[in-house]
């Protein structure tokens, strides 16, 4: 099964959520009226895209139906889904890190996959020949250490570890020296995941932007969040906080497959202008990829 298929498949319940019911709109009304649009945004919102998100898909909806001059609600769904591809647009820019000599950091709670996103990530970028060397600086899980050890015999990528208990900034130093000695392209670093005493993540997190900025100025960063895609709307809650403690550029989105909340990542992206750059489906390596805003309003709606 490829990709699109698994996300398709892991979407089943997403869909089941959203897409029956917003049929039911466009079919069940025959003006395009207020009740039209009210029904439509109940029903956005309930699909966890959010009262945000909502508000916006519905006001360019309605100019759209306006400038279109377009009378029947089931003419409708086509714009919806135009308009959905278009708040998810990650415009051109969004893996330059690719490109040039970079640190990415996952940051994020636990029981959220970062890990295995850690692990998955570095397969991917291997596969498109890059030289990657992981990082375990969540020294606070022992089985973190494990796991990505783990990780690195099923990916075939360089692990740089000390034991548990240590210093995160120290782990993120030999790192680094590593990366510049070995001439990796990317540095991607797990970090650990307490979000309970917000105080020690964000000294954690200064203390290894220090040793960053001082060891490696050079280097493109990358702070990627991983969300958890079957915590619906506390996932916003999540990425709120993380957002207070450090500068986040883009979001990995796991266990999409199945969850009934995958409406979530359309309110993420439109509610912080942050964008998915990673969706996860499965426990495979192959089961992160690049996220393509076609291919998943595309898999939502069951078009291909």
């Amino acid at each position: 099964m490829g990709f699109f298929e698994k996300l398709k498949a892991g979407l089943n319940k997403t869909r089941d959520n959203i897409v029956s019911s917003i049929d039911y709109v466009f079919n069940g009304f025959t003006n395009i009226d207020d009740e039209f649009y009210e029904e439509l945004e109940e029903t956005l919102i309930m699909g966890d895209l959010g009262v945000r998100t909502t508000d916006e898909i519905i006001e360019n909806l309605k100019e759209k139906v306006k400038e279109n001059a377009i009378k029947q609600p089931a003419e409708c769904k086509e714009l919806l889904i135009q308009l959905i591809k278009e708040q998810m647009d990650l415009g051109p820019n969004a893996y330059d890190f690719e490109n040039q000599k970079s640190i990415v950091l996952l940051i994020g709670v636990n029981g959220v996959g970062k890990t295995t996103s850690v692990g998955k990530l570095a397969g991917l970028l291997k596969n498109q020949n890059k030289k990657v060397i992981m990082a375990a600086a969540d020294t606070f899980r022992a089985a973190a250490i494990e796991q990505l050890t783990e990780w690195s015999h099923r990916n075939g990528c360089e692990i740089i570890a000390q034991s548990e208990g240590s210093d995160p900034a120290a782990v993120i130093f030999d790192s680094i020296q590593a990366a510049k000695a070995r001439k990796a392209d990317v540095l991607l670093c797990d970090t650990a995941g307490r979000l309970q005493n917000k105080k020690n993540l964000m000294e954690e997190l200064r203390k290894i932007d220090k040793v960053i900025t001082r060891e490696y100025p050079e280097a493109y960063r990358e702070n990627l969040i991983v969300l958890d895609a079957t915590t619906g709307q506390n996932a916003l809650s999540q990425l709120r906080e993380f957002k207070d403690v450090t500068d986040i550029t883009g979001i990995i989105l796991t266990k999409m497959d199945g969850t009934a909340k995958g409406g979530i990542a359309v309110a993420i992206q439109s509610e912080f202008g942050i964008p998915v750059k990673y969706v996860g489906v499965g426990e495979q390596i192959e089961d992160l990829q690049k996220f393509n805003s076609e291919d998943f309003v595309n898999a939502l709606f069951d078009l291909q």
